[in-house]
């Protein structure tokens, strides 16, 4: 009976350490049931589309995660220059450097002063700087027009 104790307290002390090694970024789950608060559920029939004949309709992907912050983009000098994941960082691909997220995450992020937004895949470590959530290509940033203010508040969403 004791020896089953001693494990229990071994086994409690274990789990309050790995809840206290929570990172400073918070990813919230989407619900499987409801949508997105921005998402509207799709309560289109076949008659609503009347030009759609028995084609299956395109699918938005699942968004996972969300997270919101600042965003930055890579300068042109880091162009041709390898990135953490080993391919060489190219200023006209839709890419991102992120510090968590795996390598060939697929990524949504919306520019929330104009509303633009872009995909892109994570293929980097980064930003370094505190406050910074993302760190954009020179292709995704100019696609959400933010070369000019060169750090904007975004929202990124971790599809699936």
């Amino acid at each position: 009976m004791k020896h089953l104790s001693y494990l229990t307290c071994v086994f409690i002390l274990i789990m309050l350490a790995l809840s206290s090694c929570k990172s400073g970024i918070t990813l919230t789950k989407q619900s499987k049931n409801k949508p997105h608060k921005e998402q509207k559920a799709n309560t289109k029939t076949e008659k609503d589309t009347p030009n759609k004949k028995n084609k299956p309709e395109e699918q938005a992907p699942k968004v996972v995660s969300t997270q919101e912050g600042q965003a930055s983009y890579y300068g042109d000098k880091y162009h041709g220059r390898p990135t953490a994941s080993g391919e060489k960082y190219n200023k006209t691909q839709l890419t991102a450097a992120h510090p968590k997220l795996a390598f060939g995450t697929t990524v949504r992020v919306t520019n929330l002063k104009n509303q633009k937004t872009v995909t892109v895949r994570i293929n980097d470590r980064g930003p370094f700087v505190r406050g910074r959530i993302i760190d954009l290509s020179r292709a995704a940033a100019e696609k959400i027009d933010m070369i000019r203010d060169g750090v904007v508040p975004v929202k990124i969403e971790v599809l699936e």
